[in-house]
């Protein structure tokens, strides 16, 4: 198990208005509308979700850093839990041609809206119930996913990633390591149900059996 750090520049590279996120918008409502993950939340306002999801490449120095640490080559399978629109899958098959992706998202609009390059390899489902054998995967990942479920699936979902995995496994989560940050990320996030700091997240990882590696991000 390591601490990797793949994501947390491109999350860094956001600037974000953390009051307006509560004093212009009634966030219970919008919160409603996110947690619906339909187009409101992706190709909608700013304020229900992403604003426009749209591919820009951003992701293609993640899928290199994941494809060379973990020695990925051709013919390898990987999983993306919680994959939205497969840009990074379609990232990673550009970093490594050859490659086996698979996708799945609880966004029935994410996985109609997936890029076409891995649309056939993408499907409809929940993290807390991996439709994939044991032990499938060589290597599988989820990015700013698990932590919008509630306990019993998440820890679900942890169980199922380790059940799938043969190989390497990487998580990234939000969380906080001061008071501050974690007013920020309880004033940012729309979907988020798990609040946990470092060590909480850890205790969790040993509970469940969770033995692969992982990511904070944290809102600053």
């Amino acid at each position: 198990m390591a601490d990797r750090d793949f994501v947390s520049l491109i999350h860094k590279s956001t600037k974000r208005d953390y009051l307006a996120r509560v004093n212009e918008i009634d966030k219970a409502e919008v919160a409603d509308i996110a947690v619906q993950f339909g187009r409101d939340y992706w190709d909608g306002s700013r304020l229900t979700g992403y604003g426009g999801y749209n591919y820009d490449g951003r992701w293609r120095k993640v899928a290199d850093a994941m494809v060379e640490t973990y020695n990925i080559r051709p013919g390898m399978r990987i999983l993306d839990v919680g994959s939205g629109k497969g840009f990074l899958l379609h990232d990673v098959t550009e970093a490594c041609p050859g490659v086996e992706v698979a996708g799945i998202d609880v966004s029935e609009y994410a996985i109609e809206n997936t890029m076409e390059s891995v649309r056939p390899y993408c499907q409809v489902g929940t993290a807390a119930r991996l439709p994939w054998p044991d032990y499938h995967f060589d290597l599988v990942i989820s990015i700013n996913t698990l932590h919008n479920l509630f306990l019993p699936d998440l820890w679900s979902a942890f169980q199922e990633i380790e059940r799938v995995a043969r190989g390497a496994k990487y998580i990234c989560l939000e969380g906080y390591r001061s008071e501050r940050e974690k007013v920020n990320l309880m004033y940012w996030q729309l979907t988020c149900h798990a609040f946990h700091t470092p060590d909480d997240w850890k205790f969790l990882f040993e509970k469940v059996g969770y033995t692969g590696d992982y990511e904070f991000i944290y809102f600053e």
